[in-house]
């Protein structure tokens, strides 16, 4: 039983959960709950029963039958519904998420502008989920908290010079953010510069003459390239760094994974920015096995959550591929009792995306997962049940992102959000060239 994506509930007394008891069912009639439920509705209330039988009631009481609903008492229940029950009810609401429940204040001066040497070296805030503890690590020291046979899952992806600076016909400089291949010479751009419609001719410097053939949203436009532009990415092309690090670090490598062999982002996947060579070599030797997957990381990493509902945000479609030999590291591991843990957030939104599903009103078949290759928009909200990853390496997100959304998803908003309390007093270091979490 789960409530959608994007809901919460909130019990009577206040206290809130990101995702509700076991065995729940909704109506405005009393109902038996059914394995693989869903709460919807917003302001609708439902009754827990400790016991795991559950029945539910809409807070409208003219929609209600009189023997299930009390607006102003405990709920009332016909006698042979409650026969056996010994322990006390308890009565949630299901409310919308907002996103301003995801802003917090940041100073600047915790925003890291460059990279720590060596890469190992960054620290690690790590968060036990099941019983709230906080420790403070260094990142090399992860694999205390790995286990013999738990698969540790990275992005292979690597950053492309993705960005461009190209002339229009009147002289007008624009830039050009490569998001999303189309084909071999057309693109997905992120467009910086005003007056580029469609039939807009470019002319980038240092590469071929292009045009704007689609526009598909307020700031972004589908660009077809004379030639392959990736020709010529090498020489007219450069890294695009997040808007909040005003300075390219001393060496271009550093903002990008040791293991990434896969061109094709437009960012880095930046948890995975703290592995060395010989860290991942010293995981393998303990019995921890590596597996790899490719999600190109695109528009949403630069871009905040502008809508209130944060279910209405645009989430820009990014291309995964999920192996075989992943999939089975994986299957081998479950068979085992083992976990798996995915490396920064594109790792886990590509898992979740090959997450094998039995349809709608089914519950989720726990941790199986299936090859995959193509596009993904999978959005994912509080309230979402995550079906393959146990436990997660993040860095600190930006506030009102889809990253700190999918990160609380996974851990719960307040305590996330208490946690990055805990990471300011303790001077850690945010965002994409900060320190980690390890989320347990």
């Amino acid at each position: 039983m789960r409530t959608r994506a994007g809901y919460r509930l909130v019990a009577l007394d206040g206290r809130q959960r990101d995702s509700p008891p076991r065995n729940c069912a909704l109506g405005p009639d009393i109902s038996r709950a059914t394995s693989g439920s869903r709460l919807d509705t917003d302001g609708c209330w439902f009754i827990w029963d400790p016991d795991a039988v559950l029945w539910s009631a809409s807070r409208h009481a003219e929609r209600c039958p009189s023997h299930v609903w009390n607006p102003v008492h405990r709920p009332r229940l016909q006698p042979k519904a409650v026969r056996g029950l010994n322990r006390a009810w308890n009565l949630y609401r299901v409310q919308r998420v907002d996103t301003s429940e995801f802003n917090y204040h940041l100073p600047t001066r915790f925003i890291a502008q460059k990279p720590v040497e060596p890469r190992d070296s960054a620290r690690l805030l790590v968060l036990h989920r099941d019983t709230d503890q906080v420790e403070h690590r260094t990142f090399r020291q992860i694999g205390d908290y790995l286990e013999t046979g738990d698969v540790l899952v990275l992005n292979r992806t690597r950053v492309i010079p993705a960005r461009l600076w190209a002339r229009k016909t009147t002289g007008g400089r624009v830039e050009l953010l490569l998001l999303r291949r189309i084909d071999a010479s057309a693109w997905e751009c992120l467009v910086g510069g005003s007056g580029v419609r469609l039939g807009t001719r470019l002319y980038v410097e240092g590469g071929p003459p292009a045009e704007v053939v689609s526009e598909a949203d307020a700031s972004t436009r589908i660009v077809r390239f004379e030639s392959p532009v990736n020709d010529f990415l090498s020489r007219a092309g450069h890294v695009p760094l997040p808007p909040y690090i005003h300075q390219s670090p001393d060496d271009p490598e550093r903002y990008q994974t040791v293991y990434g062999d896969v061109p094709g982002s437009a960012a880095a996947p930046t948890a995975g920015l703290h592995f060395t060579p010989e860290l991942l070599e010293s995981l393998q030797r303990r019995g921890v096995e590596i597996a790899h997957l490719v999600l190109h990381v695109g528009l949403d990493t630069f871009l905040p959550v502008t809508e209130s509902d944060p279910a209405r945000h645009r989430i820009h479609r990014e291309w995964c591929e999920v192996p075989r030999a992943t999939v089975e590291a994986i299957r081998a591991a479950r068979s085992l009792g083992r976990r798996v843990v995915a490396v920064g957030t594109t790792t886990a939104r590509t898992l979740e995306s090959a997450a094998e599903r039995l349809g709608a009103g089914v519950a989720p078949p726990r941790r199986l997962v299936r090859e995959y290759s193509g596009e993904t928009s999978l959005f994912i909200l509080p309230g979402y049940e995550f079906r393959v990853v146990d436990a997660l390496v993040t860095n600190f997100h930006l506030p009102r992102s889809t990253l700190l959304m999918m990160v609380s998803a996974f851990a719960g908003r307040e305590r996330v959000l208490r946690a990055y309390e805990i990471a300011q007093r303790e001077e850690y270091r945010f965002y994409s060239f900060g320190d980690a979490m390890l989320i347990l």
